[in-house]
């Protein structure tokens, strides 16, 4: 019989070899296109393929059988027959009415009247900065078929040299985005993007001045000016996953849990109090940045605004 070192170390075998799979199988999807079509503006048409542009590095749960620890299956039941159904036998269906479905497939989706399908259809261009980030939805990059180099990167540098961005409509997924398509290294960005009645109204959550003082408002500028620098996206880490297949790998082995964060101080009442701690605290960042320092990392708890689509 296996000791527990051995099963331990087996099961982090099986987990490791897992975890590369998912890597080589995310790498692959990542350099496969998931559309081709066209850029269009003015008479201009460049061949393009259409790329993800980011991963997921999540850790990822299944849901269990809390008495047994066995894997829940997700099962695709047909009422009328009373069996489970297998993917090649499920289609994609509209209901027009009460209980009454009409399906659609694929080569029906290609009847529609529409040039977005095929083509990234570009109406004007803008500069970055008029562009909200509430509008902004899912990253794509854009690469040129080999007949369209030399187009595709004379509209890359021509919007360099602008500093514009192309406003488009394209059609992907079944659904028909507003995007934004800008350079981005040697590619182009294409990000999808919300509609404007798909950001909701601010009117119900808004919040007048409350009563702030201008001694307030001077302290927080410092405050911020203290801890201004240069993004560099590098700096930031997502801790809370670390963190996560740590405690995941103590529990697979057997092992204590990782301490919880020690308890916060007292909450400070007083805001002038706290912005003034705060100024005098970051002062020093703020000499070591002038001086030329490398700014220390700094790392915030951040709430997604939404669910990314997939």
């Amino acid at each position: 019989m296996l000791g527990m070192a051995q099963r331990t170390a087996r099961k982090s075998g099986t987990a490791a070899t897992r975890a590369d799979r998912k890597s080589e199988n995310a790498a692959a999807r990542a350099t496969r296109a998931i559309w081709s079509g066209t850029i269009s503006f003015g008479l201009v048409s460049i061949p393009v393929r259409l790329y993800t542009a980011t991963q997921s590095h999540d850790v990822h749960f299944h849901l269990l059988h809390k008495r047994d620890g066995v894997r829940l299956q997700n099962v695709r039941w047909c009422p009328k027959d009373e069996k489970a159904v297998p993917w090649d036998e499920v289609v994609r269906g509209f209901e027009y009415a009460k209980g009454q479905y009409v399906p659609i497939s694929e080569e029906d989706l290609e009847h529609l009247p529409v040039k977005t399908i095929h083509t990234v259809d570009i109406s004007e261009f803008v500069k970055l900065e008029e562009v909200d980030p509430i509008y902004y939805d899912k990253a794509y990059y854009l690469a040129p078929e080999e007949t369209g180099a030399k187009a595709f990167v004379l509209l890359r540098q021509a919007l360099e040299q602008t500093g514009r961005a192309a406003v488009a409509k394209v059609a992907i997924r079944d659904k028909e985005s507003l995007c934004l398509v800008r350079p981005y290294q040697d590619v182009l960005s294409l990000e999808t993007m919300l509609y404007a009645n798909e950001i909701r109204s601010t009117k119900d959550i808004a919040v007048d001045g409350a009563g702030v003082s201008s001694k307030e408002i001077e302290m927080a500028v410092s405050l911020i000016e203290n801890l201004s620098g240069s993004f560099d996206p590098q700096r930031y880490h997502d801790e809370y996953q670390a963190a996560l297949k740590k405690l995941i790998d103590a529990k697979v082995a057997g092992a204590p849990l990782p301490a919880p964060p020690s308890e916060r101080g007292e909450k400070i009442v007083d805001l002038m109090e706290a912005l003034r701690a705060s100024v005098e605290a970051t002062r020093k960042k703020s000499s070591d940045r002038a001086e030329g320092k490398a700014p220390a990392t700094r790392t915030r708890a951040i709430s997604s605004r939404r669910p990314k689509s997939a």
